[in-house]
């Protein structure tokens, strides 16, 4: 059976565009793969975070990859800080990534162009721990966003570097991006991908938001004055959207979805949407607070890790016994 990795870096809470473009395709890959899917909590470090949030946001992370469909029994999930050797095998490949590749990082160039300043050495540099996390794992595959596909195309760069100098040690995989719901859409600015992160929530839908609350912040979408419902990212990102979003929760195709709302009005397309989005939550949220009770969060990162650190252990060794620092 192939080997599938992924994570997500818990830096907020999980979002609707999580679920759509990662946590639903988990759930069908873990059938098909032997899958690892671990908790990025390392990489949350790039910039301050507060420590008890971060803490509550580790476990509501866990808990929704259960919750979402995530089988312990199939697919393997951990703790990033719980594998040490990721972050040895990183400093390793730091070492064989130049300085021109980290410079031409997308998140890092935006950053300069914007003029931030007070950057972090570890927001430098993370990108090197990212293809740690991938390599210990000798994954076949990586399912990934669009925007983060240039961190895959570093890892497969250094590992073939790895393997011209040192002998053929890592498998170069393949990053895998789903065809549609990758990359779901700001519901106040379809220009902007939805983010965790975002300092405003009016356009980001959280997994455990209220669902009520969610219903309102997608009936007040931003959409155009067009007023007709066609899938046209381009000229009418906002409709191309909400039709994405009840596409993937529907399973409805988007043609359907067209032809079925043709010579109807936004609010209907948004009450649509909104209907699906709000049995999404309650459904995700009755199985959340039933997790919560079970109290298994410690015992299913325990079995996620016991799997996982013989695989980074074993590419550790050999990575250090081939570049000469194993005795």
């Amino acid at each position: 059976m192939k080997r599938m990795l992924s994570g997500i870096k818990p830096s907020g809470q999980l979002t609707l565009g999580n679920y759509i473009g990662a946590l639903k395709e988990f759930v069908k890959y873990q059938d098909e793969y032997d899958m690892y899917v671990f908790i990025a909590n390392l990489h949350t470090l790039t910039v301050y975070q507060d420590p008890e949030i971060l803490r509550k946001n580790l476990r509501d992370t866990v808990l929704l990859y259960l919750a979402c469909g995530l089988d312990p029994k199939k697919t393997k999930i951990f703790m990033q800080s719980d594998i040490m050797e990721q972050a040895q095998l990183g400093f390793i490949l730091s070492c064989n990534i130049y300085l021109g590749e980290l410079n031409r990082m997308t998140q890092y160039k935006d950053k300069l162009s914007k003029g931030e300043e007070g950057l972090s050495s570890g927001f430098y540099v993370y990108p090197t721990l990212m293809a740690a996390d991938i390599l210990a794992y000798q994954p076949d595959y990586v399912p990934v966003g669009d925007d983060q596909k240039q961190h895959v195309e570093l890892t497969r760069d250094v590992a073939v570097r790895f393997n011209n100098r040192y002998g053929e040690t890592f498998k170069v995989p393949e990053p895998l991006i789903p065809k549609q719901g990758a990359r779901i859409m700001s519901l106040s600015d379809p220009s902007k991908k939805m983010s965790k992160s975002d300092a405003s929530d009016k356009g980001c839908i959280y997994l455990l938001d209220d669902p009520k609350a969610a219903r309102k912040k997608v009936m007040s979408a931003v959409t155009d004055s067009i007023n007709e419902i066609n899938y046209d990212p381009k000229n009418q990102a906002g409709v191309a959207n909400l039709l994405t979003i009840h596409s993937a929760l529907s399973g409805v195709s988007i043609d359907v979805l067209v032809e079925q709302f043709k010579g109807q009005g936004y609010g209907t397309l948004k009450k649509a949407v909104a209907d699906e989005v709000e049995k999404l939550l309650i459904q995700l949220q009755t199985s959340y607070k039933e997790l919560l009770d079970q109290n298994i969060l410690k015992e299913v990162l325990a079995q996620g890790k016991a799997s996982a650190q013989g695989i980074a252990h074993a590419t550790l060794v050999e990575v250090q016994t081939k570049v000469g620092i194993e005795i």
